[in-house]
């Protein structure tokens, strides 16, 4: 068995979705799906419950996910000994990131990072931010970048880089849900909503319904928030989105903002990290040039 095909476990067994998997590891469903069964014929026990909804582990899935874990942290941390041995820092990293953080936060950090140390590979791996503390609680990631949620758990670490306003969004074209929010005072309980479905900005907007006594009416509800975007610009109802990933959307110039009150709490956009990866120092580097520039 090799370190990549449990780097594959480790994902699934997080995100407990083939499809989610096989897109942030760019590796297509049915190989995925093979690797997943070769798994299972040398371990000699079925891991995974898979049906035509849901996929679980079974009780020797968790007992594999935490010996894997183990292992890829054994074996990072002996390959990053060695080469530091060396007198250069070798070897890679996982970073874990939606597409947006990868395109505007991570900038500044990955050029001070590739030229500090060259011989450093960082794999990326892209995907809903929703998702980014489990990669780090379960060790399929070393790193992610994360809006810092109400509370973080005691074991990760957090470095700000960002904040984002968080915002209510409505389409531009005409259509139904653009009159509903055009009215004074808005009739927020018959205004179709498009929402995450876990993150951060479910929370806040939930919150926000409960404050104004409101039970919204939900139209659907989404993974990423640029699939909110572009439901949202077809004219399917309101959204909830971080301005960051608005500002580069190339479908923000069909959408309009709505000023609510109160205005929903800004997001807080860092590095996370798990304190005991920090002993590695490969990822120690990478957390203190992303510090560096927060």
């Amino acid at each position: 068995m090799d370190f990549h095909s449990m780097e594959l476990f480790l994902h699934l067994s997080a995100s407990l979705r083939f499809a989610r998997t096989s897109d942030a590891c760019n590796i297509s469903p049915s190989a995925l799906s093979r690797t997943i069964q070769r798994i299972e014929e040398e371990v000699g026990a079925k891991l995974f419950e898979r049906d035509r909804r849901t996929v679980a582990l079974t009780e020797q899935g968790r007992r594999f996910r935490d010996y894997a874990r183990e292992t890829l942290e054994r074996w990072h941390e002996i390959r990053e000994s060695l080469s530091a041995g060396e007198g250069e820092l070798r070897g890679e990293i996982i970073l874990y990131c939606s597409v947006t953080a990868a395109q505007t936060v991570l900038t500044g950090i990955f050029g001070i990072f590739r030229e500090r140390y060259p011989a450093v590979h960082i794999r990326l791996q892209t995907g809903d931010s929703a998702f980014a503390i489990d990669r780090i609680l379960d060790g399929s990631a070393d790193l992610t970048v994360a809006a810092r949620p109400d509370s973080l758990p005691e074991a990760v670490l957090f470095a700000p880089l960002a904040v984002t306003p968080l915002l209510f969004i409505a389409p531009k074209m005409k259509c139904s849900v653009n009159e509903q929010t055009a009215q004074e005072p808005i009739p927020w309980k018959e205004v179709p909503m498009i929402l995450a479905d876990r993150a951060l900005s479910r929370r806040r907007s939930d919150d926000w319904f409960r404050e104004k006594r409101i039970r919204p009416t939900i139209y659907a509800e989404v993974a990423g928030h640029e699939a909110i975007i572009a439901m949202v610009r077809l004219g399917c109802g309101v959204g909830v989105v971080p301005k960051l990933v608005l500002d580069q959307s190339p479908l923000r110039n069909d959408i309009r903002v709505i000023e609510v009150a109160p205005a929903l709490a800004p997001y807080h956009v860092g590095v996370c990290v798990h304190r005991r990866r920090l002993e590695s120092p490969l990822v120690r580097a990478f957390w203190e040039a992303a510090a560096s520039t927060g």
